[in-house]
């Protein structure tokens, strides 16, 4: 290939993925529940996290444990997402960690089938599977065993391109509501919307790096009260740093969603797989991807400082 060709592709490549291209956004919440937390009831989580997506003209892909929903309460849930014309999507019954030395294929199977046999019957179901804790198998016989059996049932990885750790900022909030009901939860508000933000950052990055491109991310949040009180804020946040906002099924239509990486230990978010598979970003790879073990010392740092 001569050097004007090789100019040119790379002009080509800086206008439509240079600056008049966006980095695109869609959002999905797992673990859906009907549980108090913090001061608010389920329903009061489940009204404002709809609302707010609502608010924005977004349809986001619900991704349900069995457990946390099998019940009367449960089916009003489901019923309230598949009225607002969301997206309802397998996470497995009972939260098991796959990569578990207890955890055969079969057994893995059969509570991804419990889960399937509850969400099946309502509208907006979508044989999208997210893996608990993004663990997709620690063997070769068990990641590719899993991945036949959903072939076969023409169910497809429901990947998170931009994992984070919301849920452990969730629940240091809940508990520090439990001693201090009237706590000014700002400071909350302010590291949750720097995390999520951070970590999308560092997943586009390595994105582009990978692809030559910004393709349309799903961000991993979880059905709890960090999301009920901050969703609005942080989706403001995103739309004044020039991100697109999309539905989750527009986002899962974008070819990246196809590939399945050959890593082991399987998982993480399909970012992370990328570039693990490459062996060229060690350097920026940690495991797990995301934990709370990284977010406990930066977020009592804030704390700390913001009191003083």
């Amino acid at each position: 290939m001569n050097r004007i060709m090789i100019a040119l592709m790379f002009f080509c490549t800086v206008i439509i993925y240079g600056q008049e291209s966006k980095p695109q956004i869609s959002f999905t919440f797992d673990d859906p529940n009907i549980e108090t937390t913090g001061n608010m009831t389920w329903m009061q989580k489940d009204d404002a996290i709809l609302e707010t997506l609502a608010k924005n003209d977004l349809k986001a892909a619900l991704f349900v444990c069995g457990k946390r929903i099998d019940s009367p309460e449960g089916k009003v849930l489901l019923s309230n997402w598949r009225d607002a014309g969301h997206m309802i999507c397998n996470h497995s019954y009972s939260h098991s960690y796959y990569h578990s030395k207890k955890q055969t294929l079969e057994s893995f199977e059969n509570d991804f089938l419990r889960c399937d046999s509850i969400i099946s019957k309502y509208k907006g179901f979508t044989k999208l599977f997210r893996f608990p804790f993004l663990k997709e198998g620690d063997t070769p016989e068990k990641r590719d065993g899993f991945r036949k059996f959903m072939s076969e049932l023409g169910y497809k990885n429901g990947y998170a391109t931009i994992d984070a750790s919301d849920w452990y900022i969730d629940g240091r909030i809940v508990d520090t509501l439990k001693t201090y009901p009237d706590f000014d939860l700002t400071p909350f508000k302010e590291y949750y919307m720097a995390h999520i933000y951070n970590r999308a950052m560092f997943y586009d990055s390595l994105s582009v790096k990978l692809t030559g491109r910004h393709i349309k991310h799903t961000v991993l949040l979880h059905h709890n009260f960090i999301n009920a009180k901050f969703l609005g804020e942080l989706i403001s946040f995103f739309k004044v740093q020039g991100w697109e906002l999309v539905n989750a099924s527009d986002a899962y239509s974008d070819e990246v969603f196809r590939l399945q990486p050959d890593v082991l230990p399987a998982g993480e978010s399909l970012v992370w797989e990328m570039a693990k598979e490459t062996g060229k970003y060690e350097a920026l790879l940690r495991y797990p991807g995301e934990d709370g073990v990284y977010e406990e010392e930066s977020l009592n740092n804030y704390l700390k400082n913001y009191f003083k």
